[in-house]
């Protein structure tokens, strides 16, 4: 699997597309990185690759402080899943390379 470098990211929210950049570095079974948007810069947390299913959380202040929660894969050199909008449910992301 491929996910080391940048992915333009896409997440469906409750207000609407959201759009980031994701860089992601891969070691082993860890994932790290950041996301940047609009609202700022986050690191990568809680990375994890296992097969092609890519785990990670990311913590925004904006529009308030949650942590969203991403699942997702790496198929044909492109990003899939779903992510955990904190209180707000489940959605979903997608993500290009950059």
């Amino acid at each position: 699997m491929a996910i080391d470098g940048k992915w333009n990211l896409t997440i469906k929210t409750p207000m609407g597309d959201r759009n980031a950049v994701l860089t992601l570095k891969q070691e082993g079974d860890a994932l790290t990185g950041e996301m940047s948007g609009s609202d700022g810069t986050t690191q990568v947390e809680n990375g994890t690759v296992e097969g092609n299913t890519l785990k990670w959380h990311a913590k925004v202040t904006s529009p308030m402080p949650l942590t969203l929660e991403f699942e997702g894969t790496e198929e044909g050199g492109a990003l899939s899943g779903n992510v955990k909008l904190g209180a707000f449910g489940m959605s979903t992301f997608d993500g290009a390379p950059a």
